[in-house]
């Protein structure tokens, strides 16, 4: 029976156009999707669009527009950046879909039911952005610490969740279960809230108008970041992912977010759960921000990058790479224009571009352009250091440390290059003697670039497929299983393709 995986990006506010950050969240989990496919697991990967709320609202007035209809044109442009980067997400969940709003007014129901909801008047500190309250001490200077907005003074009468019940049962799970958000500062940050002691949480709006109804209560909406989270399951029942109650791939074995919704996903989300009867998540996987001019990027403070002008001038596998070989995946890291340009010049195009052609070239050139076969007697060394480094891939992957992974893989690329450099193909091949030399030089340079090809795809799938055609190799799904990714199992014989550079070099100015 096929291991099941789950994985999920957060759903994207729209009050505003995707950028850069949207993207890497949505590319790691594309990563690990395409990574537990590769191991042969029944994979379900869910991203999507948060679509209530009063900053949409007001970003639909400020365009003339009904909310409905700025919803879905920034809807569309979710999915366009998610196809950009080359998503394989299996369903596109909005906020907006009635079968979502459906589900959403049925948990609400059974929460309220069971006495987890109750109501009552109450006033703080509000910020419209991140609509969330505040505590006056978590402000700076009168702002939101993530926003830089003012907060206003809201006090209004509002259904609440009865998130103090669910302290001592929270704690009891992060005390079993300390990978339960990931890295460990994110974990010990959000056990420190919840030791700190928990309040009820206003679960509803009333003087907003656009939001899920209460069913019991039409005067008031559904808090949205409830809405919001409620997507993980409600995704489940109506888009492919298992039926009512999300059996099949429920629970999740990966929510992927940004550190500023922490809290709503280490603390809320899985009270929420228990309370309804569902098992948590296996993991919070919480990585940091990646940073232009010191601050993270927001548009509301304006600092973005737009990832399709990126992607048109370096291409969508470059775009990838960067986005997890530049930032340590879980911290914070600085981006830039002229970061991607030197990575590009001196990873992409010189360390594996050039390997793959002279490896290319050299095969034409002194093999008659097909891969010799396996050497009975293979040259001491590579074969045991690539296989050392793909098992530390898999264990890199295993704990979602894809820059690690990545590292790994690097490293089997300036082990192939060393190996060229070393053996010196041109010079055997002027010796006539040393002829089973030079085709074990090939087929090891060969071997080693499938398997990097093999490892790379769920970070490049574009470029690995490219590699493994230049070699003559197969590329059906099959093929490229991580079972395939051991020594030897390169298809010997088959005829090299040379198709000109795999990254060309470009001029920095």
């Amino acid at each position: 029976m096929r291991k099941n995986f789950y994985v999920t990006t957060p759903i994207y506010y729209v009050n505003d156009v995707p950028h850069i950050g949207h993207a890497y969240t949505t590319i790691a989990a594309d990563i690990l999707a395409r990574y537990h496919r590769q191991l042969g697991e029944d994979v379900f990967f869910l991203t999507g669009t948060d679509e209530h709320g009063n900053p949409v609202a007001r970003a639909a007035e400020r365009r003339g527009l009904e909310p409905q209809q700025h919803a879905d044109e920034m809807a569309e442009k979710f999915k366009a950046l998610a196809a950009l980067v080359d998503a394989s997400n299996d369903f596109f969940i909005r906020t907006t879909d009635p079968r979502h709003v459906a589900a959403v007014q049925k948990f609400m129901q059974q929460l309220h039911d069971q006495g987890d909801i109750y109501l009552k008047s109450y006033g703080g500190l509000y910020c419209a952005a991140c609509e969330a309250f505040y505590a006056k001490k978590d402000l700076i200077g009168g702002r939101c610490p993530d926003h830089g907005t003012f907060a206003e003074e809201v006090e209004e009468e509002n259904y609440f969740f009865r998130l103090s019940r669910y302290q001592e049962r929270l704690l009891e799970h992060y005390h079993h279960h300390p990978d339960f958000v990931l890295p460990t500062t994110r974990f010990n940050e959000a056990l420190s809230f919840i030791s700190g002691g928990l309040e009820d949480i206003s679960i509803s709006r009333a003087a907003l108008k656009w939001g899920i109804p209460i069913p019991w209560d039409e005067n008031q909406v559904v808090y949205v970041w409830v809405d919001a989270l409620l997507n993980y399951l409600t995704a489940l029942e109506f888009g492919g992912g298992g039926g009512e109650g999300g059996s099949r791939f429920w629970p999740a074995d990966y929510h992927l977010m940004a550190k500023d919704i922490l809290k709503f996903h280490a603390v809320i989300w899985p009270a929420l759960l228990m309370a309804l009867g569902y098992d948590l998540p296996r993991h919070l996987f919480v990585h940091g921000y990646l940073l232009m001019g010191g601050h993270k990027m927001s548009k509301t403070r304006g600092n973005v990058l737009d990832p399709v002008a990126i992607i048109d001038r370096f291409g969508v596998d470059a775009f990838r790479f960067y986005c997890l070989r530049e930032v340590a995946f879980g911290q914070d890291g600085i981006v830039s224009q002229e970061g991607f340009e030197s990575r590009y010049n001196s990873e992409l195009a010189n360390d594996l571009g050039n390997l793959v052609s002279r490896t290319v070239a050299m095969i034409g050139r002194y093999s008659g352009g097909a891969i010799p076969e396996r050497p009975a007697g293979e040259l001491e060394g590579l074969p045991g250091i690539v296989t050392a480094h793909v098992h530390d891939v898999r264990e890199a992957m295993r704990i979602v440390d894809l820059t690690g992974a990545l590292e790994r893989i690097w490293q089997i690329v300036r082990a192939l290059n060393r190996h060229v450099e070393e053996s010196a193909p041109w010079a055997l091949a002027k010796d006539g003697s040393r002829g089973g030399e030079l085709a074990a030089v090939l087929y090891n340079l060969a071997e080693g670039l499938r398997i990097c090809a093999l490892l790379l795809h769920s970070f490049m799938p574009g470029t690995s497929v490219e590699i493994l055609r230049r070699l003559g190799q197969r590329t059906e799904a099959s093929d490229l299983s991580l079972e395939a990714a051991e020594w030897g199992g390169l298809l010997t014989g088959a005829g090299i393709t040379d198709r000109g550079p795999l990254f060309p070099r470009l001029a920095i100015s």
